[in-house]
């Protein structure tokens, strides 16, 4: 049987491990571009981890449980203020499951990486990213682990013409795309197991 959708501002005040958040943007329009991979690999996890139908919380849907039998609490953000104001959910949710900063993972597309690879990291720059400097402003601090998901570039340093590339769809093969999120999701999944050094 499912639970209803819980929906508001209030919500679980039970402590989790880890904070898990993929990046993207809400709605129809943005799905399958190379700016919501990060929501893409977080629906895998959830998938994975059999989280469940997901509550409309801290303006996000947020999915709870375990990362596998026995293994560590996880809250599974993904917000829906639109990338630029991701921190917006992810600060509130973080403070209602008291996750250390360490223990807040987030999952993003990187254009600084060729597509295909997908790097691991804590902390550092935000090279940019918008919905990276929201989180930093509404956790702050930069020092949150990430998974890196490599979309590629294009040939243009030109800001519109960057953005352009990031909300259009992926011109890759459907099965190299989807052997990226797995990748990406594997090393969630390690980061997440603490295997991931």
């Amino acid at each position: 049987m499912r639970l209803p959708r819980r929906r508001g501002a209030g919500g679980p005040t039970t402590p989790a491990d880890w904070l898990v958040v993929g990046l993207g943007n809400p709605g129809r329009r943005y799905e399958g571009t190379r700016h919501n991979v990060g929501f893409e690999v977080a629906r895998t996890l959830a998938r994975r981890w059999d989280l469940g139908r997901p509550a409309t919380l801290y303006q996000g849907e947020l999915s709870e449980g375990r990362a596998g039998i026995g293994g560590p609490r996880v809250a599974l953000l993904l917000p829906q203020t639109y990338m630029n104001e991701a921190g917006r959910s992810a600060g509130p949710a973080r403070g209602a499951h008291k996750v250390g900063l360490d223990r807040v993972l987030v999952l993003h597309d990187e254009i600084d990486l060729p597509f295909g690879q997908v790097r691991t990291r804590v902390g550092g720059g935000l090279a940019g990213h918008n919905g990276l400097k929201s989180l930093r402003a509404h956790l702050g601090d930069p020092g949150f682990a990430r998974v890196r998901i490599g979309v590629g570039r294009p040939d243009s340093t030109d800001p519109e013409i960057v953005a352009g590339y990031v909300l259009r769809t992926f011109d890759e093969p459907r099965d190299e795309v989807a052997a990226l999120i797995a990748r990406a999701a594997d090393a969630a999944e390690a980061m997440v197991a603490g295997e991931d050094g």
